[in-house]
C-alpha cells in the first residue's frame, strides 16, 4: 500500500515551508515518545535521531536558499 505524501513543482519558500512542516511532526512523534518513555536506550535513540532531522532539514534550508525556479518534491509513504 502506498500513500502519496507530496508531488508536485513548489516554489523554494513553499518547499521549505512544507519540509518545515513535515519535520516538525516527527520532532514532535520522537518527542512524545521520549516523555514516555523510562528506556534509556530508546530516549538516547531518539534523541539521535532528532539530531539527525534537524542537521537534515538545516541543510535543505541552506540548499533552498540558493535554488533558482521552482523546485521538485516527491514523498511516497511505502506500507508492506
Amino acid at each position: 500500500m502506498k500513500i502519496e505524501i507530496i508531488k508536485g513543482a513548489y516554489s523554494s519558500a513553499d518547499a521549505a515551508e512544507l519540509l518545515i512542516r513535515i519535520v516538525d511532526a516527527k520532532i514532535k512523534f520522537h518527542e512524545g515518545k521520549i516523555n514516555a518513555s523510562d528506556n534509556e536506550e530508546d530516549i538516547k535513540m531518539r534523541e539521535n535521531r532528532i539530531r539527525k532531522l534537524q542537521q537534515d532539514l538545516h541543510e535543505v534550508r541552506q540548499y533552498l536558499k540558493n535554488a533558482d525556479g521552482r523546485i521538485n518534491l516527491q514523498s511516497d509513504l511505502i506500507i508492506d
